[in-house]
């Protein structure tokens, strides 16, 4: 079983946004990503130079189908090495220019949710069905965890 990691809440990673951090026993720091709510962690090394492929720029991909028509895809889906511009999907650290042979190493991650009877008010429903008001309620302090 995988060891787990709590990197940061989910509000503390807003979507575009990401963090590096250390993780003992790993011989390089990792890259947590959210991704239009997704998250991923990848290593923060790039497989050409060892570079600290994390720190470099998010980027999509550019697509033409005709010449002089193109359009920008993938927008923030992309990492580009800030050494010499190798770039990697964040999501399965696969190379775009060689996706079959050249990729930097992922790591799964999830978020987790406080105990949910640990943020219950001890007040139990008579029946079967809710109560005629209810009201939106959401969890706070969700954990972004990644798992070596």
């Amino acid at each position: 079983m995988a060891d787990r990691h709590e990197v940061c809440t989910v509000d503390q990673l807003e979507p575009g946004d990401r963090t590096i951090v250390e993780i003992e026993g790993l011989p390089h720091s990792v890259g947590v990503f959210n991704v239009d709510g997704e998250f991923h962690a990848i290593a923060n090394v790039c497989p050409h130079q060892l570079a600290p492929l994390c720190e470099g720029t998010l980027t999509g991909e550019v697509v033409a189908e005709n010449v002089g028509e193109f359009e920008q895809t993938r927008s923030g889906e992309i990492i580009r090495c800030p050494w010499h511009g190798w770039k990697f999907d964040i999501a399965d650290g696969t190379s775009l220019f060689n996706p079959h042979a050249v990729r930097t190493r992922t790591y799964e991650t999830g978020v987790e949710m406080p105990d949910a009877e640990a943020c219950a008010y001890g007040t139990e429903l008579a029946g079967d069905e809710p109560p005629i008001e209810t009201y939106d309620t959401e969890i706070e302090d969700a954990t972004v965890v990644v798992y070596v």
